[in-house]
């Protein structure tokens, strides 16, 4: 194995109205490109490591547009394919205080859904990678999304590769007829580390364990029970105050241990979108470079201050995640 990251996901273009506007009131939208893999790839590039990002994209200049975009991070692209779909998008109206933030999705028959076979050589995708890094979302997409999942997760596994999976599941996705609990479930199987928490052991083992954290540990244990190849879980809890105000507290369940983060508090939020892909950056770039304890403190930091930034993706450094996991929340200058 080498130390390259590989992740693999849609590239999806993000339309919103300016300044926490409803799209009644508004006649123009920013856009940012991104995309849960994505967002991850990103905020690992950011942080000084070697990235690689597997999709599919439209033949077009939207598509140009966002491979130029994913370039920029430096981030390896050579396994970026190009065919004749639109590139997915969703609209997003951010909400703010009381007001809950809105989300509708044009992604079902985007270039991402219509990745072929013939456009992944997982072998030559996957060389010299140490971390390979999945979604829930990607499965759900379509069905060709998901053959092309599974075929690289099982290179990934006979390479033996670390598999992360943050296994969300998105009821409005999985259109094409197959049970997302079910597949999620199948490819789960071929993962190393779990990063998620009750809610999703409950999706995939249609169990009810409850939110606290006996209920927690009970799950991971039932999770390592039916799916042996699961070695950790980390989870994010997020605390919602208001749409303006939220905490942040990681915790896991590692070697039959359980512990947990303190919570960290983030007023005024900013832009809440992205922020466990942000967890799960730092979750990858922690275990990568510190023990277990110090990754979870690590990667609660990075959710914490993406919730200060605008768009998809967590730009900062691992040197300004740092300072806030080291307690450096004051705000201060730096001159």
């Amino acid at each position: 194995m080498g130390n390259t990251i590989v992740t693999f996901g849609e590239v999806i273009m993000r339309l919103s109205p300016p300044g926490n506007r409803v799209m009644k009131q508004s006649h123009e939208m920013e856009f940012f490109f991104g995309g849960t893999e994505l967002n991850v790839a990103s905020s690992l590039a950011t942080m000084g490591c070697n990235v690689r990002h597997i999709s599919s994209v439209s033949d077009d200049f939207v598509g140009e547009s966002a491979v130029s975009f994913i370039k920029s991070f430096g981030i390896d692209t050579r396994f970026i394919t190009k065919n004749e779909h639109p590139l997915g998008l969703y609209f997003l109206e951010a909400g703010s205080s009381v007001r809950a933030s809105r989300i509708a999705y044009n992604r079902l028959n985007g270039s991402f859904a219509n990745i072929q076979s013939e456009q992944v050589d997982w072998k030559k995708a996957l060389d010299g990678c140490e971390y390979f890094h999945w979604t829930g979302i990607s499965p759900g997409i379509s069905e060709a999304a998901y053959e092309r999942l599974k075929e690289g997760l099982k290179t990934a596994q006979e390479m033996g590769i670390h598999i992360t999976t943050d296994p969300a599941y998105r009821s409005n996705l999985w259109k094409y007829g197959k049970n997302g609990s079910d597949i999620l479930k199948e490819l789960v199987s071929y993962s190393t580390l779990f990063i998620g928490g009750v809610n999703e052991i409950n999706e995939i083992l249609g169990t009810q364990f409850s939110s606290d954290q006996q209920g927690f540990i009970e799950a991971c244990q039932e999770l390592k029970k039916q799916i042996p190849s699961i070695q950790k879980v980390f989870d994010k809890i997020r605390i919602g105050i208001t749409a303006s105000s939220q905490q942040t507290q990681g915790r896991a369940w590692v070697q039959d241990q359980y512990f947990e983060t303190e919570l960290l508090e983030v007023n005024p939020v900013i832009d809440r979108i992205g922020t466990g892909d942000a967890f799960a950056a730092g979750l990858i770039y922690g275990l990568m470079n510190f023990d277990d304890d110090k990754a979870l403190k690590f990667a609660n930091a990075a959710c914490a201050i993406k919730h200060t930034i605008p768009g998809d993706i967590n730009y900062c450094s691992a040197e300004d995640i740092l300072e806030v996991m080291n307690g450096s929340s004051g705000g201060r200058i730096k001159r």
